[in-house]
């Protein structure tokens, strides 16, 4: 497997694990997604708005690239001031987000050539310092940072006895012939 196509299964694996962790999720009331379990940002919501401050800071650093144009829509999203911001606080305006995130990842991912991977991307992370990384640097961190978060809600998820099923991008592996 090249490294394109695995950053388009983890394009896919990340919007497939979205929607389950949305759905499993769903099944909270208001005042359990935000109650505070002890994570890093808490609460499942608080995880969860981390991971889309962290995803439209990406979306709007990967609209320079040359195959960035598929995420011009994230000039519209809430602008992030904090790693642990709760821009949404309720499921459905993170999930019409998070769908949006995840559509332009898997369309960016599938639009790479392999010279694609070499673009720098010079930045400015939240804390104000001037970054400048590889687009296969930031593809790695990014879908990496989403299965990290991603675990600790499945863990918080837990606790309420609640459970996302299968996790694992195994099964989205094709069988070989």
């Amino acid at each position: 497997m090249s490294f394109i196509e695995h950053v388009q299964l983890m394009a896919r694996y990340n919007g497939w694990m979205n929607a389950k962790v949305h759905d499993t999720a769903g099944k909270l009331t208001p005042a359990q997604l935000m109650e505070d379990r002890g994570a890093f940002f808490k609460s499942v919501l608080g995880t969860l708005n981390h991971l889309i401050v962290s995803d439209i800071s990406w979306a709007r650093r990967l609209s320079g690239h040359p195959k960035g144009q598929c995420f011009g829509f994230a000039a519209d999203l809430p602008t992030p001031t904090a790693l642990n911001d709760l821009l949404y606080t309720d499921l459905h305006g993170w999930r019409v987000a998070r769908d949006q995130l995840d559509t332009g990842f898997v369309e960016f991912a599938s639009a790479l050539a392999p010279a694609d991977l070499d673009v720098i991307i010079r930045f400015q992370r939240l804390t104000g310092e001037t970054v400048a990384k590889s687009t296969q640097s930031i593809l790695t961190h990014l879908f990496n940072h989403q299965t990290h978060h991603r675990g600790q809600v499945t863990t918080l998820l837990s606790q309420f006895g609640l459970d996302v099923g299968v996790t694992d991008v195994f099964v989205l592996t094709p069988n070989p012939d």
